[in-house]
């Protein structure tokens, strides 16, 4: 394989109803650091229906070119659709690097392209970077149940490949008017050639408290005894108007949900304010929760990893220290409210 064919760094940038996914801005930050840093161009790919006009949200989050492939076939997402796009691209443009959102429409096209190409794909990727000189990209993860970060290369074929996890990665401030190639593609399919037919679509509703989107999160960990203890955790939250989350030892236990879960196997968050309670910090958990603005830590054990990634610390027995703060809290709320209510 010639390598020198293969040049340019490449975003499959997501979308629906007309709207692009939060984690294709992020790689398009992403995207354009590793692109700046090999001296190349940042590209993304743009696959559905009546979507043209996007690219210009791309450009104006990094992108110097978009390839749109913009046709009534792609209104709906089918792994066979999306791939022979994406394959034709690849084979027509051939990008040094590329790559997809850990959706699970990022993962499935991702998956499939692998299959076809005579290369490699690394998946749930946290960390990025590229040797400037040889191109090689250096895609990191948590490996070994999450105890490691594991550094994977694909040293011998082209493009390199990675999803990357959502909110990892950081946007770029976006710059209005920025303006960049639009190169638009086609490939001979129709409906007649694929096997997968949308017959409709559910939407489903939930009343499920979204700890991706939440801007106040407490999280609790097997150090608080047992699901008695972690009932603190729920009461916090409530008392917060905050989201409830948890460690992985916690959802094995069975004592919440796995939607609850904070870390490489569950949900990355980034809210404005993260607790972490009778956490020990290992660092499957931290990959998921480090990007908060402000992280607060309760551990009775001094030593405990999580003091290393947090802004503030508490050294104690959480049992003792939550329900202080819950009281805390709930005074100074209420003195909040009576002062909201004399304004008024």
């Amino acid at each position: 394989m010639n390598f020198e064919d293969y040049r340019g760094v490449w975003v499959f940038i997501e979308e629906k109803d007309g709207i692009i996914a939060e984690v294709a801005l992020e790689l398009l930050g992403a995207g354009r650091r590793l692109a700046d840093k090999r001296k190349t161009q940042l590209s993304g790919v743009l696959i559905g229906d009546q979507v043209t006009g996007l690219a210009q949200t791309a450009f104006e989050y990094g992108a110097d070119c978009v390839y749109v492939y913009d046709d009534p076939i792609y209104r709906f997402y089918r792994t066979e659709t999306y791939m022979r796009a994406m394959l034709a691209c690849v084979e027509k443009y051939k990008p040094e690097i590329l790559l997809y959102g850990a959706t699970s429409t990022g993962k499935d096209l991702a998956s499939a392209v692998a299959t076809d190409l005579p290369t490699g794909l690394t998946a749930d990727t946290t960390q990025l970077d590229v040797e400037e000189d040889t191109g090689l990209l250096l895609a990191s993860r948590p490996a070994f149940g999450g105890n490691i970060m594991a550094t994977i290369l694909c040293k011998k074929y082209r493009p390199q490949m990675a999803t990357v996890r959502p909110k990892v990665m950081k946007a770029l401030q976006r710059v209005p008017g920025r303006i960049g190639e639009i190169v638009e593609e086609s490939i001979p399919i129709t409906e007649e050639d694929i096997r997968t037919k949308v017959l409709e679509i559910v939407r489903a509703t939930t009343q499920r408290a979204r700890i991706d989107e939440a801007d106040i999160i407490v999280s609790g960990g097997k150090g608080l005894g047992g699901p008695a203890g972690f009932q603190l955790i729920h009461q916090l939250a409530e008392t917060l108007g905050a989201a409830v989350g948890a460690s992985r030892d916690v959802v094995e236990a069975g004592w919440i949900g796995h939607h609850h879960q904070v870390g490489q196997t569950g949900v990355t968050v980034t809210p404005k304010i993260y607790f972490a309670v009778g956490i020990s910090g290992a660092i499957q958990h931290i990959v998921g929760m480090q990007n908060s603005g402000l992280i607060i830590a309760i551990n009775k054990d001094p030593a405990a990893p999580i003091f290393q990634s947090c802004h503030y610390g508490i050294v104690g027995d959480a049992l003792e220290i939550v329900p202080m703060l819950i009281e805390g809290f709930k005074a100074a709320l209420g003195r909040k409210e009576e002062a909201d209510a004399r304004k008024v």
